[in-house]
């Protein structure tokens, strides 16, 4: 059963309410599809004018739904192919990134991002898609393998931030961080990173530093979460939504800033609603853009890259 978001309350009711009556209609003889398509059509329309004007808020709400795709999701979706590899070679494995060899329709690429997990067990395992420094060196090194073979790099961003625990400070999680987006802008080989949830902080710009950014239409991506930033400036985090509004972490907000290049459209109600249509969008977006950079050597990407974030700082 889809879950709702609280400002999703009257589109719940009307749902549920068509739900009762198709389970009335087929106990029984009583024809009840008039009454059943009225609502529908309300119900419909009301989807239609709430995400029509989601606020900031509000949309990092649906950024963050429970039932969103998580990157396992996009693996089978997007790609043909895939062979994940693990390790950072140094310490440990992060599950909170995965990665590896991929084929997404003709073009073969190196795959990375965050997973979150979609239960209490697999966020656990996942560590709510809160990598380590251990997952921003197995990025390096994928990112290094993509260079050396010259595969294009496409990130999947997901996270509300890198892990901020003691051990990973002292495992040099800031270093980790600066090296991956160092990384990033260093590639000779195209590099895509789309937004598909959130995107918070350096533990997102740490594999998103690419060529082209994406952003799903209801994704958000900020240097800060709405809570945190409240608590630092209000003392309380129930101001989030106005700090969601003035820190202007929506897609729209960001390509006006150049921030982002593309808008990906998201199924009426959010990608959570139709999973498979969201991803078949993605993959379509993804496909255009490979075969554009696909144009460029490496050092007009490098150059490209360097203009696109001088541009912005």
């Amino acid at each position: 059963m889809l879950t709702f978001l609280d400002f999703e309350k009257p589109i719940a009711d009307l749902e549920t309410r068509v739900a009762e009556l198709r389970e009335t209609a087929s106990a029984g003889s009583i024809d009840l599809e008039a009454e059943i398509g009225r609502l529908e059509a309300k119900s419909g329309k009301l989807l239609r004018d709430t995400y029509a004007k989601l606020t900031p808020w509000q949309k990092s709400q649906v950024a963050r739904h429970p039932e969103r795709p998580h990157l396992n999701d996009y693996i089978a979706g997007l790609t043909d192919d895939f062979l994940p590899l693990a390790g950072d070679r140094a310490f440990a494995d992060d599950p909170a990134i995965i990665g590896g060899l991929a084929r997404i329709g003709d073009e073969k690429v190196v795959l990375i991002g965050h997973e979150k997990g979609d239960d209490t067990a697999s966020r656990l395992k996942h560590n709510f898609g809160m990598a380590k420094p251990e997952g921003y060196r197995k990025a390096v090194r994928l990112m290094m393998l993509a260079d050396r073979f010259g595969l294009a790099v496409v990130t999947l961003v997901d996270t509300p931030g890198a892990f901020p625990g003691v051990e990973a400070e002292e495992r040099g999680q800031a270093e980790a961080i600066a090296r991956s987006t160092a990384e990033c802008l260093g590639l000779k080989v195209p590099m895509i990173a789309v937004i598909v949830g959130e995107g918070g902080s350096g533990g997102a710009v740490a594999i998103a530093a690419a060529n082209r950014v994406l952003m799903f239409e209801h994704a958000v991506y900020s240097v800060i979460s709405p809570e945190g930033c409240a608590s630092i400036l209000w003392r309380t985090a129930d101001k989030a939504p106005d700090a969601a509004e003035a820190m202007k972490i929506t897609a729209q907000d960001l390509q006006a800033l150049g921030v982002i290049d593309r808008i990906v459209p998201e199924p009426l109600g959010g990608a959570h609603r139709q999973p498979a249509a969201a991803i078949a969008t993605l993959k379509n977006f993804i496909l255009e853009e490979l075969e554009g950079l696909g144009e460029l050597k490496g050092a007009d990407l490098l150059a490209q890259r360097r203009a696109k974030y001088l541009a912005i700082a």
